[in-house]
């Protein structure tokens, strides 16, 4: 009587092919993002110029950071107007388009289409796009609009106080389609016999909205407000291609100096690649806490209602 197979043969059995198909993607992954990332973290701790072999320099970097470095705190303090901001008037406007275009008819669905866009649209081609919107010659739209009213031309991308709001407005007018979609799929799951019952009950329409939509939608507004964060605090491409000047990736005065942009000029500007590190892993730890923060709020009132 042939001896009973151990429990991992017979498991490698049953599954080994699988494992083996698995192969070629682990080798990807381990490759092209588990490596990446445990050499940045290692980088974070040392001094290193890209040529140089790195020189371990402990938790230096982050003390720098965190204590003598002015300019990170300067795109720190952008970073979280501009994701408020942005994320804040984002989230609002997607779900008041959700509500306003929410029907299957051939209107809704071509606003939907229109609104939804830019979201799939190049990035690049659309942050050119806005460069062109506020070019301050008179052959810019916001200026030639500007015109038209007999005001004079401005200096859209060279005055300071403007930079933070055409961020916040190029980031709402390119995500809120996105946005607006996971709403409308999220309305669309909720039975309309709850809405006939608090008609029957009396409620008005704004009572069901505030006791009906809001909180089953509470899944879809926690998922809309973490991507939005994740996306807004990874800002760049609107920075570098509508506002870097010659010597300075953050615009006039630093006044559109996010994060990304500051990992970007310490890293491949001035060859800090070690603290450029740092300055990656400050940012996961700051999304990752936001995030965590989002969900634990978003548990605790879904447990309170």
């Amino acid at each position: 009587m042939a001896p009973h197979a151990s429990p991992r043969m017979s498991r490698w059995r049953r599954h080994g092919t699988s494992y083996l198909m698995l192969l070629p993607f682990l080798g990807l992954f381990a490759g092209f993002l588990v490596w990446p990332l445990a050499n940045s973290l290692y980088l974070s701790f040392t001094r290193f110029d890209g040529v140089n072999v790195p020189e371990f320099a402990g938790l230096d970097n982050f003390r720098r950071l965190l204590t003598d470095d002015d300019r990170f705190r300067h795109a720190l303090g952008n970073t979280f107007v501009y994701v408020v901001a942005s994320v804040g008037i984002g989230t609002l406007l997607s779900l008041g388009l959700a509500l306003a275009f929410s029907e299957s008819g051939w209107a809704h669905r071509i606003m939907r289409t229109i609104f939804f866009l830019p979201s799939v649209t190049s990035s690049i081609a659309v942050m050119l796009l806005w460069k062109w919107i506020f070019n301050p010659g008179d052959f810019g739209l916001a200026n030639t609009v500007v015109g038209w009213f007999g005001g004079r031309p401005l200096q859209w991308l060279s005055t300071p106080g403007l930079t933070i709001p055409i961020l916040v407005l190029m980031s709402v007018w390119g995500g809120m389609g996105y946005g607006m979609v996971l709403y409308v799929a999220g309305l669309n799951t909720i039975p309309y016999e709850y809405y006939e019952a608090a008609r029957i009950d009396g409620a008005s329409t704004w009572q069901q909205f505030r006791s009906i939509t809001l909180p089953l939608l509470r899944p879809v507004t926690t998922y809309v407000v973490i991507t939005g964060l994740i996306t807004a605090f990874q800002i760049f491409e609107a920075v570098y291609i509508v506002f870097r000047g010659t010597n300075n990736v953050g615009g006039i005065l630093d006044s559109g100096l996010m994060i990304v942009p500051y990992l970007y000029d310490q890293g491949f500007t001035h060859f800090k690649l070690g603290y450029a590190s740092a300055v990656a892993w400050v940012l996961f730890l700051i999304i990752f806490t936001i995030s965590l923060v989002n969900l634990r709020v978003g548990r605790a009132m879904k447990e309170l209602s």
